[in-house]
């Protein structure tokens, strides 16, 4: 039985991945989630992979050209269903990034092994395929230990079980390849019987879990109110958080440190001068601080009146020069409330603060290939020699572009952010170069 593909065990299963594929194919059109959409495609190029040994002979030349492709194809889709099942983008937001490239590999190897079997036939891409599989079988056991240990949710043990039981299995069958499928149908199966128990029962699994998952919803749609409650709650004390992380408690101290001197020197006009943009700032701070994104225009009226103040506190003082392309419509871009200024505060106090002569700070914001560039540029030190001179600085240093960068990244979803710190000094010259860029929609 378990030797012939037309047995009834083989058609069940190939059956019920059919019926698994139209099923979730239709909850996709009804509430439009990709979660569905990647997992019916993937029953589905499983369920065509697996009709290989039961199509008519004329379909025979279809699976030389597609055969390792639709495995390539299959599981493309089952990362991309890992992806938004795990919610990846959240929980692991650097693999994530691996996740998404490995996407990128697998169509891409789906068109090269065509043409392998364009130019050089069906034996050389079993050959391309012995190479490739083990690798990807090693980085696949190497995610699912990253999945495990950080993600501590019963779904992802559940996913983890499952795809084991199916990379396992299908692994049997591929040793088919290399002992030929007489050692198998010496035990009366077939090779590929394990790739089809191994689908069969990771496909059971994932429905378990996606019926968790449903579960799930409808019972914290149940406690609705008491939810919103807890998260309006939340909310304010986020908002006190942020406040409290955006108002640096040095910053605090060396402002009013800093009106006091006025004072002592008798320079009243400094003095309330100083009181006066130092009450702005506070003002547009708290105002600011109500929402968790702001228009860019806001950011830099912010930003403006905290580099006056800190003009007045560096002695000689600093040039600031903005350059905006005119082009970006700045208040329709959205920032994470003073997302820039950590990195101004780092150019005047570890970069021109050390510097004698003229000091100089640019900010230049522009579009870039369809994100927004910002390129904050000073004439310091530079992050190099900061670095040798004080390594607790420089460690507040990264952990304040670090922040940044993690609120941001959640804004965008963990698309398309990226920040860079670089050292530009030469002989003659000193600087650092902070490159910020976000999707501009």
């Amino acid at each position: 039985m378990l030797l012939d593909f037309y047995s009834e065990i083989y058609s069940w299963i190939r059956g019920g991945l059919f019926v698994l594929f139209i099923y979730h194919l239709l909850i996709f059109f009804q509430n439009k989630s990709k979660l569905y959409l990647y997992y019916s495609l993937y029953l589905l190029a499983l369920t065509i992979y697996l009709l290989q040994h039961v199509v008519p002979e004329y379909f025979i030349g279809f699976y030389e050209y597609f055969n390792y492709s639709l495995q390539f194809l299959a599981y493309a889709a089952y990362v991309a269903f890992a992806r938004d099942l795990l919610d990846t983008r959240t929980h692991l937001i650097i693999w994530d990034k691996y996740f998404e490239i490995e996407i990128k590999i697998l169509l891409i190897l789906s068109i090269v092994f065509i043409s392998i079997q364009f130019f050089f036939g069906y034996e050389f891409q079993d050959r391309a395929f012995s190479i490739i599989m083990p690798m990807l079988t090693i980085f696949t056991l190497v995610t699912y230990y990253i999945i495990i240990t950080r993600i501590k949710d019963n779904s992802a043990i559940y996913f983890v079980v499952g795809s084991l039981v199916y990379l396992l299995l299908a692994n049997i069958s591929f040793i088919g390849m290399f002992t030929g499928d007489k050692f198998f149908k010496d035990f009366g199966v077939q090779p590929m019987f394990f790739v089809y128990l191994g689908a069969i029962l990771q496909s059971i699994i994932f429905s378990i879990i996606i019926g968790f998952i449903i579960k799930r919803i409808q019972e914290k749609s149940k406690n609705a109110e008491v939810r919103l409650a807890v998260k309006l709650k939340e909310m304010e004390e986020l908002k006190m958080t942020t406040l409290q992380s955006q108002m640096n408690p040095h910053f605090l101290f060396n402002s009013l440190n800093s009106i006091n001197n006025f004072v002592l020197k008798n320079e009243v006009e400094k003095a309330s001068d100083y009181i006066t943009k130092f009450s702005k700032l506070i003002r547009v701070i708290l105002n600011s601080s109500s929402s968790p994104t702001s228009p860019l225009s806001e950011e830099l009226k912010i930003l403006a009146l905290y580099v006056k103040l800190e003009q007045m506190r560096v002695t000689g003082g600093f040039d600031y020069i903005v350059n905006i392309d005119k082009k970006l419509n700045l208040d329709a871009i959205k920032v994470p409330p003073l997302f820039l200024q950590p990195f101004i505060e780092n150019a005047i106090w570890h970069g021109i603060m050390k510097k004698e002569g003229k000091k100089t700070i640019n900010l230049t914001i522009k579009e870039d290939k369809g994100n927004v560039l910002c390129v904050v540029l000073d004439n310091g030190i530079g992050i190099n020699k900061t670095k040798k001179q004080n390594y607790l600085l420089q460690k507040r240093k990264f952990f304040g572009a670090r922040t940044t960068e993690n609120r941001i990244r959640i804004l965008h979803q963990n698309k398309g952010v990226h920040i860079e710190t670089k050292d530009i000094s030469t002989d003659t010259n000193t600087g650092t170069q902070v490159l910020i860029s976000f999707p501009l929609t």
